[in-house]
């Protein structure tokens, strides 16, 4: 029975791995994409005249990506994981997804995780001096030059302590993917209470859950100081 149980929860786990693997993939980039949009000083109507006044300080792609992320971080991700992968077809009258849970799941993991992911990376770019960059320009340097160069560096070391902790929250919220009845590691353990009626199985997941992790800070801290020449 043990070997049985052990051999169904690495199924599991597989199904977790792959799930934490595609959000990361995805999220990171996408996510400071969504920073470099709540960061946008784009004001196209501070010329437009209204009453009198002129729009000031306006900036519809910093106010949209804020408003977004503000939605996306105030409400659970079991929740945004039922609108995406039910909400097509109750609006639309058909399942987009059809039988690839996944790939909803994936989608719901990605926004979520991005723009989680997109403020720490603002707070990272933005904790940087701008007298470094405004130094970077005296130097002649291109913007993209001075972010890659000057501020991404320094911003890779401040963002590594809060971007393992929500990495490591990933690895745990792979259990709401049995929300839309993904077969993770959770529900391979939930499986054997309900067809066996025992319990330690569902024990048992969390020694996974505790190695998976292990194995996360054991690679955060060897990161941590290899770029502690940034002290």
């Amino acid at each position: 029975m043990f070997w049985t149980v052990t051999i169904s929860l690495l199924e599991g786990l597989g199904t977790a791995t792959e799930l934490f693997a595609l959000t990361l993939i995805f999220s990171l980039p996408l996510g400071l994409v969504v920073a470099f949009g709540s960061m946008s000083k784009w004001a196209p109507f501070s010329r437009i005249r209204l009453e009198n006044h002129f729009i000031k300080n306006f900036r519809p792609i910093s106010a949209i990506t804020n408003v977004v992320v503000w939605i996306i971080r105030g409400t659970p991700l079991m929740l945004q994981l039922i609108i995406i992968y039910y909400g097509p077809g109750l609006w639309l009258g058909t399942n987009i997804w059809g039988p690839n849970r996944m790939l909803a799941c994936t989608v719901a993991f990605v926004i979520n995780y991005a723009c989680y992911f997109s403020v720490i990376y603002r707070g990272g770019i933005e904790g940087v001096p701008q007298g470094q960059r405004e130094a970077g320009e005296v130097l002649g340097m291109t913007k993209t030059q001075i972010f890659f160069k000057v501020t991404l560096l320094q911003m890779v070391k401040r963002i590594v302590p809060p971007m393992s902790n929500e990495i490591i929250t990933l690895v745990k919220d792979t259990s709401l993917a049995r929300i839309i009845a993904i077969f993770e590691l959770t529900k391979a353990g939930e499986a054997f209470m309900k067809s066996d009626g025992i319990t330690w199985p569902l024990f048992y997941t969390g020694v996974y859950y505790l190695l998976f992790v292990g194995v996360l800070t054991i690679l955060f801290n060897y990161i941590e100081r290899r770029l502690s020449y940034f002290r």
